[in-house]
């Protein structure tokens, strides 16, 4: 058996029997796009459940891995696990089985059996955004030997629950108005401005013509595979780059990139809630976007610098046998 088929075995056991089943149903809704002719605005009836599938695939890979890292509460971070695991299966299997029917799974309150899973599917992902709370405040009082890790993973985690927060963006009044004056009626909407179902990006299907809430959204679930990947990042980078020696330095620049991660996910916000697509923002997001971005690179500059400064001098070395 090898050292890294021994770590994944020691992953969160039933988060990974979850993600393999979800590997499996990403297979499944692949061929159901190619054979099924059925369409929902546009596209697959199997397109939603196959985007579902990689994105709670990635999402419980992650917490697999992370969760035995909490050895402070070790019997709790199992249990937790276990949880997101079985309200995930249901949450996808809703996803699934509304396709299968050619309806839609979302904001669907059209009769009464869509409005129960609709309203089901609510009450899991308050769930889920609470059990994800849960990891984080875990993981924020967790002690690690590597603190850029440790902090890259509080950062996803928190940055993570934010992006869940903006799905309650989506629901209520958003899009109301827009779906009434389609002719339809919805609990809630991904677009802002526009009726869901209008022209979108490829793949994601984000609206081209109105701001859509699935790009916050999405941008800050995934946090939790961005910033621990940046901390693994910098820690391959320090073996070449002397500036990056410092533990405290890539410290430093794994803070500056978690406020940074949250400010973009705030902005992209921003931008939809003012109808405004992702792809054609305005003067005034592309000034707030380079002041972000700005205000990213001057503090990692910063910490870069500063801990330059704090490095210990090394004299030179001392010849073997010169006096």
């Amino acid at each position: 058996m090898t050292r890294t088929l021994r770590a994944v075995l020691d992953w969160h056991r039933p988060l990974v029997l979850f993600s393999a089943g979800l590997a499996g149903l990403a297979v499944l809704c692949a061929a159901g796009m190619a054979v099924d002719e059925r369409l929902l605005d546009g596209s697959s009836v199997w397109l939603k459940p196959f985007k579902f599938a990689l994105s709670f695939m990635i999402y419980a890979l992650t917490l697999a891995w992370l969760l035995p890292m909490l050895r402070r509460t070790p019997v709790l971070a199992r249990q937790v696990g276990t949880v997101i695991a079985s309200l995930s299966t249901i949450g996808v299997g809703l996803i699934t089985f509304q396709a299968a029917r050619g309806r839609h799974s979302h904001f669907n309150v059209s009769t009464p059996q869509d409005a129960s899973i609709f309203g089901i599917m609510g009450m899991l992902v308050t769930l889920l955004a609470v059990v994800t709370m849960v990891v984080a405040v875990m993981a924020l009082g967790q002690p690690g030997r590597d603190r850029v890790t440790t902090a890259a993973l509080r950062f996803g985690l928190l940055v993570c629950v934010l992006g869940m927060m903006v799905a309650y963006y989506m629901v209520g009044g958003t899009g109301r108005a827009e779906a009434a004056a389609a002719g339809t009626f919805a609990g809630g909407a991904h677009s802002v401005g526009v009726a869901d179902g209008g022209p979108g990006m490829p793949i994601t299907g984000w609206s081209t013509t109105g701001g859509d809430m699935r790009a916050p959204h999405a941008v800050g679930l995934h946090a939790l595979q961005v910033m621990p990947l940046l901390a693994l990042l910098l820690t391959a980078a320090a073996r070449r780059l002397p500036a990056l020696d410092a533990e405290r330095v890539r410290l430093g620049l794994v803070w500056v990139a978690g406020l940074g991660y949250a400010g973009l996910v705030v902005l992209l916000t921003w931008q939809a809630r003012r109808g405004q697509p992702l792809i054609y923002p305005d003067a005034l997001t592309l000034t707030a976007l380079g002041v972000l971005l700005g205000a990213v690179v001057v503090a990692a500059g910063a910490v870069i610098a500063f801990g330059r400064r704090q490095l210990p001098v090394r004299g030179p070395a001392v010849r073997e046998g010169v006096s």
